[in-house]
């Protein structure tokens, strides 16, 4: 049995398959640790070749977070599915989201509605959108990561984001890349290797 398990969680028109180095470089690092990296259950609505957790066709700020609302039973049975594979159903203190734009958006909802108490949660360039009707449990560990020049994703949502799981009892760490765009960094990527390793592996150490 794994010690743990990340599920990868795509942005936008993308597929899981973008995260395999990531997933090479993690499972020869993490030797006992189960990694997933599922595709979104829909077709991305500007190319039949990727996927999307949610329409992003006319989204807004207003209707961002009734899309969230309305997707979050396909969200879940793809997590679902994951973690049943990997036999962690009744070990959601082991597993650890790691997300990427939309991704984010959708790990952070799954905390912060209180379906998903797992122990920790990875979000690359995202933002909470989630309604603000909170539950989450306390014990779910949150890092953002987010450049200060990224031209999709504005740095504020993540900093928006810490203050609100703060206020609401969340333990968050913020870490703000400067001069990185909407992108995933070896530095960035590095920091949620050493999150997830101290959630999942305590006390050891790849450095």
């Amino acid at each position: 049995m794994s010690a743990g398990l990340v599920i990868f969680l795509h942005g936008v028109g993308s597929r899981g398959a973008s995260f395999a180095p990531l997933l090479a470089q993690w499972g020869a690092d993490l030797p006992t640790i189960a990694l997933a990296a599922p595709d979104a259950p829909f077709t991305f609505d500007l190319a039949p070749d990727g996927r999307q957790w949610f329409s992003i066709k006319g989204v807004t700020e207003t209707n961002r977070t009734e899309r969230i609302v309305a997707v979050r039973q396909a969200f879940d049975d793809t997590l679902q599915s994951c973690i049943s594979e990997a036999g962690f159903a009744n070990r959601l203190d082991r597993v650890v989201l790691v997300g990427f734009s939309q991704g984010s958006i959708m790990a952070l909802d799954a905390v912060v509605s209180g379906r998903w108490p797992v122990a920790g949660v990875v979000a690359f360039s995202g933002r909470l959108a989630s309604p603000p009707v909170y539950a989450p449990s306390t014990g779910t560990r949150i890092l953002l990561i987010h450049g200060d020049a990224d031209p999709i994703m504005p740095v504020q949502e993540s900093q928006r984001a810490a203050q609100t799981l703060i206020t609401i009892g969340m333990t968050v760490t913020c870490d703000i890349l400067l001069g990185v765009g909407h992108t995933l960094t070896a530095s960035g990527v590095r920091r949620a290797q050493d999150f997830t390793q101290s959630l999942l592996l305590p006390g050891s150490s790849t450095s």
